[in-house]
């Protein structure tokens, strides 16, 4: 899949949690990525972030660093 796209997702799934959850916003987007989203779609955001991720908002970075770190699970 397009990063840019998956940065887009990333990014409104991070405006969701953090308008519903405040500070628990990262771990909720986390879990979400978990759920959702394919190994390889988690692959390349992690990747992604590994390099710079820049197009991210705070929230969607941080969610990908706990995913990155096996922070959050199913």
């Amino acid at each position: 899949m397009n990063v840019e796209r998956l940065v887009a997702m990333a990014n409104d799934i991070a405006a969701f949690f953090e308008a519903e959850s405040g500070s628990q916003a990262a771990g909720e987007v986390c879990r979400h990525l978990v759920k959702f989203w394919d190994p390889r779609m988690r692959e390349q955001i992690v990747g992604y972030v590994a390099a710079d991720g820049g197009g991210l908002s705070p929230v969607a970075r941080e969610a990908v660093r706990l995913l990155a770190a096996g922070a959050v699970g199913h």
